[in-house]
């Protein structure tokens, strides 16, 4: 992990004894990564699904996990191997606070793993503001920033914050750069909502990854870097015109596409119904449709899973605003 010892000596200085509370219970939402277009560097955090974490306060040092719920046993109960355990250690090693602060931690999963929103992320950031929480708020969020990313190099090696940024901030987040790390918030048009459909099928991220091409001809750079900038212009103008054309993915979607059962299929439906994009959500193998109003992205998701269920493919179906806020607690 990076240095991040001026900050974290600052916030030491803020913690207040008094204010350790002795449980929290904390919700993380989901998030929708690249935002098509913005591979590695956009991401919007929904309302549901997400997940729980609730934290104790024991009298034995040291970091340990009660149980999981909703992980169908594939996570490890090994506070070392955890994400969550081990970014809350993390933190707490960095605060000096390691051989002094027990906690215990019951961890409630509402999303499959690999389902592309976000669940190794979700689980972490929701353990790391448990933690903070706990702890009076001894840092910032953009404090916690560096933890959080660091229990997605441990999720699936590959250290990003496209998914971790919203989950923890709230809204849309751009990520400029990771080192140093530099996250901005863009505006949220009102009306915007995201209508999700997670198909049953496995599609590992790290799979998915490796798929990508490591060069790009030219004219398709170009091309993506127009849509990037049209998407920063057309959210900022609440232009849903200008959101709708560029939302669009001429990189990284041809290739991921190919894991996702019935994606072009799928797409006619959605085009059918009028929204203003759709494309994959993250690695996927989760679709999502960003839709102007409630009404569109609700009837892309139905019509999409009766689709899906011709096809003797199980789903699930999300309908969101855009999560202004981030992680709460409960």
């Amino acid at each position: 992990m990076m240095n991040y010892s001026n900050t974290i000596l600052e916030s030491n200085l803020r913690v207040n004894p008094a204010g350790i509370k002795d449980k929290v219970h904390v919700f993380a939402p989901a998030t929708v990564a690249n935002m098509i277009c913005g591979f590695d560097i956009l991401g919007f955090a929904v309302d549901y699904p997400g997940d729980e974490v609730i934290m104790y306060r024991v009298e034995n040092p040291g970091v340990r996990i009660r149980s999981i719920v909703g992980d169908e046993g594939r996570l490890p109960l090994d506070a070392d191997k955890n994400t969550v355990s081990a970014c809350v250690k993390m933190l707490l090693i960095d605060l000096g606070m390691e051989k002094e602060i027990g906690v215990e931690i019951e961890l409630i999963k509402h999303m499959p793993i690999g389902s592309g929103l976000g669940s190794s992320s979700a689980s972490t950031v929701a353990g790391l503001f448990a933690i903070n929480e706990l702890l009076g708020r001894p840092l910032t969020k953009a404090e916690l920033m560096p933890y959080c990313v660091e229990g997605e190099r441990l999720a699936c090696g590959h250290g990003h914050a496209d998914n971790v940024a919203p989950a923890l901030m709230g809204g849309i987040t751009l990520i400029r750069g990771h080192e140093p790390l530099d996250i901005i918030k863009l505006p949220v048009p009102e009306e915007l909502y995201a209508g999700i459909v997670f198909p049953k099928v496995d599609v590992p991220t790290r799979d998915a990854r490796k798929l990508i091409k490591e060069k790009v001809l030219l004219k398709d750079a170009v091309t993506q870097w127009g849509n990037i900038a049209g998407l920063m212009a057309g959210l900022y103008e609440a232009d849903y015109s200008l959101i709708s054309r560029s939302m669009k993915d001429v990189l990284i979607e041809p290739t991921r596409a190919i894991l996702i059962p019935e994606f072009y299929e799928m797409r006619r439906i959605a085009e059918e119904v009028g929204v203003l994009s759709f494309g994959i959500s993250g690695s996927g193998p989760s679709v999502v449709a960003i839709s102007r109003g409630k009404e569109g992205a609700e009837q892309v998701v139905e019509r999409i899973q009766e689709h899906l269920t011709n096809c003797d493919i199980e789903s699930f179906k999300y309908v969101s605003a855009v999560n202004l806020n981030g992680p709460r607690v409960v």
